[in-house]
């Protein structure tokens, strides 16, 4: 499996991820009612936001992962890869 194929199928299963929360989340809201729903609603956000951070923590796993690529290519080339965030705001000065 590639490297590129790799973090796709990471990036699959945070969608899945996604896509299962937002069910749930319809789901509880047509079943529930009263003290019960905002006790599944609580839930359901509290799901939610282990989704986020799942999501975050694997989309910045993937940002890494292509900027590992993308410098062992540029080493490949015999380029030297650029520092990180240098040129990020247009200059490669510090503030």
């Amino acid at each position: 499996m590639t490297a590129w194929a790799g973090l796709a199928a990471r990036a699959a299963g945070t969608i899945a991820t996604g896509v299962v929360g937002v069910a749930v989340v319809e789901g509880v809201r047509k079943i529930a009612t009263g003290a019960r729903l905002h006790d599944a609603a609580v839930t359901v956000t509290t799901a939610g936001l282990r989704g986020a951070r799942a999501a975050e923590a694997g989309a910045e796993r993937v940002r890494l992962s292509a900027g590992d690529i993308v410098a062992e290519a540029r080493g490949r080339l015999g380029e030297e890869a650029p520092a990180p965030g240098a040129g990020a705001n247009g200059h490669d000065h510090e503030h």
